[in-house]
């Protein structure tokens, strides 16, 4: 089974390798106006010599998301369920202002933006939320994952740093197989040790968690020993490791933009949790992490 893994991944690959060639072939193109060269300008040699400068566009008009229950909006209307009309990226509801909204407008977003992410979804969750996503040919793709592959049951059970890596490819090789244009914004992993540190004054909130919520952080709140401390400690140096995954894979693609750790340095508060688990982002938090979205999809440079 991990051979037959491999071999797909490598397909993949050389198709995504193709069609990303194919990407910096046109942008040279475009840059120097055509193939003929003025007068007095650049040679063909100088202007082949030119190093690829990534491609933005500030304004996509339409948006399709992948991730787990933060991009589903779990418990941010009601507990123990989805609440996808408060979704950072693709909601319809007012008071959080979606991505989608902000950038299409209310009534193209609830035509031109799509939701495939999954609650309880890990990385290796994402080139099959890829594939559906790149079948309605958006022109952004939005991704926040990797919260789930740190909260697990043990410290152990965390997804290994080189796993998620290659998940991550293999995700970013399905949308350019077949939508080699598309852009992609990549949103932090949160901080799970700030989360913590918040709710843990919450009575309330800590009965919830021990229902098993995030077991490899959050389970015996109150505890400050070594072992504690150090099974704190171990998960919030993963989640570092792959927001690095992140920024790295990203920094290889033209058309994609890491976040620059935004949503993992938000100095958020209680009232950005869902009051009903202290866990996922309430409104008030999903309208944060649009904001952040926005700012980083609409600016100039990453």
């Amino acid at each position: 089974m991990r051979n037959s893994r491999r071999r797909s991944r490598a397909a993949v690959a050389v198709a995504a390798a193709a069609a990303l060639t194919g990407i910096a072939t046109l942008t040279a193109c475009d840059a120097s106006g055509g193939d003929d060269a003025a007068p007095n300008g650049p040679s063909a040699q100088d202007r082949a010599g030119r190093k690829a400068v990534p491609v933005w566009d500030e304004s996509p008009r339409s948006l399709a998301a992948v991730g787990d229950s933060i991009t589903r909006g779990f418990d941010a209307c009601s507990v123990l369920s989805d609440c996808p009309e408060a979704s950072w990226a693709t909601g319809s509801d007012g008071e959080v202002r979606s991505l989608a909204q902000r950038l299409l407008g209310k009534q193209r977003a609830a035509t031109h933006s799509w939701n495939y992410a999954k609650t309880g979804a890990r990385m290796a969750d994402l080139p099959g939320q890829m594939e559906q996503a790149a079948a309605r040919r958006p022109e952004l793709v939005t991704v926040m994952a990797g919260a789930n592959d740190a909260c697990r049951s043990s410290v152990a059970e965390m997804t290994p740093v080189a796993e998620f890596r290659a998940d991550f490819e293999d995700a970013m090789a399905a949308l350019r197989a077949t939508r080699p244009k598309a852009q992609v914004y990549v949103a932090s992993v949160p901080d799970l040790k700030r989360l913590w540190s918040e709710g843990r004054e919450n009575l309330l909130g800590k009965q919830v968690w021990k229902l098993g919520i995030c077991k490899s952080m959050l389970q015996d709140a109150d505890a400050t020993d070594r072992a504690a401390t150090q099974r704190r400690q171990s998960v919030q140096e993963r989640v570092v490791a792959y927001n690095t995954v992140l920024k790295e894979v990203c920094a290889k693609d033209l058309r994609c933009r890491y976040d620059g750790g935004a949503v993992f340095g938000f100095r958020f508060g209680e009232d950005h949790l869902s009051h009903w688990d202290w866990f996922h982002p309430s409104k008030s938090g999903q309208a944060q992490l649009a904001e952040m979205a926005y700012r980083s999809i609409t600016s100039r440079r990453p």
